[in-house]
């Protein structure tokens, strides 16, 4: 990133942060009472690019960061497509799959204990608090909450941040479930142009869990930090002139370098789920844009097609690109919570999702010390909490969240835009609001 122009640097900045979902916190320690609130901050309330054209100070653009700085990012969360090139990822031409209502008013008022604290919070409070966009609940297949924010509709699509990798996670653990990707076999011999990256001999079920002995720092204070690179490369702007690193995703992880060994701890770290991408490719002959919307967008009933990010030759950002309507968000975890059974068919099989829910191995996760996650494991890149209720979850960076509580039959689907990028800055209200939502729901007659 040395030399590179600063406003070249500020868009591998923002791409950076969008592609990652560290629960440390990634704003050197920023809390949320440093920046506006959620009511402050409200997107529409301030007029963001609105007019023909807008005023400078209300325009956000792709090319000089600005789109990605709080508080225009939580526009910008909204209409990425606008911004920056994307690939679809088709519905398909059938109907979409309905889902029934059943509007639950009382859940407003839900109340709850943030962690850390001796105050208590409402559902309503919290929502505000996690600078919520969207939340979709869905209770036995029925809506029975859902509510926007800003300027997210409910015919919008919103970004999933980090939620992608549970995504391409799924696709790879359906591959394995049919047999066409073996998860004890080598990375190189899916893709031979990894055999001299730090990849190259990691299995792949090292990479599906996050365990691979990788040089990926995401140290935002360190110009050095390969997350830049990482950034640089998946940027589709036009590089700098000097340039001469990595220039698309799969340039890039040819380049990353070993640290420690695979297999002993698990470790948070983007490069892996687009290592996975380019292996799912590999052994499915389809991009994961192509493969997403051919397996499961177009069975699932969306009502919208959803949408990647793409770097500068068109490879869909497996990472973090993904972007979706919250109603097929909350579909999709339906799909997931039925045991790969939705619209009347079996879309991934039965085997996959069991195995996701099963979790890693706990002692891989207890080493990278998330302090609110205690109990927690990770397995093919989905977040399992191994509470009372079997709850798991695909978590983003800004407060994206699919949360699933299958013991409660319960899923929500949950959009946010939330200033500090870091998990740690919206758990302590999300997770205690959704394990009492999940217990509330459980008193309702069948």
């Amino acid at each position: 990133m040395i030399g590179m122009p600063r406003t070249w640097r500020s868009v591998a900045s923002s791409i950076a942060f969008a592609s990652c979902a560290s629960l440390g916190g990634l704003a050197g320690g920023a809390s949320a009472s440093q920046f506006p609130d959620a009511r402050a901050s409200d997107p529409a309330e301030m007029g963001w690019m609105v007019g023909s054209p807008p005023p400078p100070d209300r325009t956000v653009r792709f090319e000089d960061g600005s789109y990605f700085h709080f508080p225009a990012m939580r526009w910008s969360v909204s209409n990425f497509r606008q911004l920056m090139p994307t690939v679809n990822v088709s519905r398909g031409l059938g109907p979409a799959a309905p889902l029934p209502r059943a509007l639950r008013d009382e859940i407003d008022g839900l109340r709850f204990t943030p962690l850390g604290s001796d105050r208590t919070m409402s559902w309503a409070e919290s929502l505000l608090a996690n600078y919520t966009d969207g939340v979709v609940v869905l209770h036995r297949g029925r809506i029975v909450y859902e509510r926007y924010f800003g300027v997210l509709k409910p015919d919008g699509q919103h970004g999933a941040m980090s939620v992608t990798k549970s995504f391409v996670g799924t696709l790879a653990a359906m591959l394995v479930a049919e047999g066409k990707l073996d998860p004890e076999r080598r990375v190189a011999d899916y893709v031979p142009e990894l055999a001299r990256s730090a990849f190259g001999s990691a299995t792949v079920r090292q990479v599906m869990d996050m365990t691979t002995g990788i040089r990926f720092s995401e140290d935002y204070a360190d110009p050095k930090a390969e997350v830049w690179a990482h950034a640089a490369a998946g940027s589709p702007l036009p590089k700098p002139k000097g340039y001469t690193g990595p220039r698309s995703y799969y340039e890039f992880l040819q380049t990353v370098q070993p640290q420690g060994a695979h297999g002993e701890a698990f470790a948070y770290r983007t490069a892996n789920t687009d290592a996975l991408g380019w292996i799912v490719a590999r052994a499915s002959g389809r991009s994961v844009a192509h493969l997403l919307s051919e397996r499961i967008w177009s069975k699932l009933g969306a009502e919208q097609d959803a949408y990647m990010t793409v770097d500068s030759i068109g490879t869909p950002f497996a990472g973090g690109g993904l972007n979706t309507g919250l109603r097929d968000l909350a579909r999709f975890g339906e799909m997931i919570r039925n045991n790969g059974r939705f619209n009347g068919q079996q879309i991934i099989p039965a085997s996959a999702v069991g195995d996701i829910r099963r979790g890693g191995r706990e002692e891989d996760f207890a080493k990278a010390g998330y302090r609110l996650l205690p109990g927690w494991t990770y397995r093919n890149m989905w977040w399992i909490t191994h509470n009372e209720h079997g709850a798991f979850a695909a978590r983003g960076v800004h407060g994206q969240a699919l949360y699933i509580d299958p013991t409660a039959e319960m899923v929500i689907a949950r959009y946010a835009s939330h200033p500090v990028a870091g998990n740690a800055a919206n758990d302590p209200t999300s997770l205690p609001a959704f394990h009492a939502l999940a217990r509330h729901l459980m008193g309702t007659p069948r």
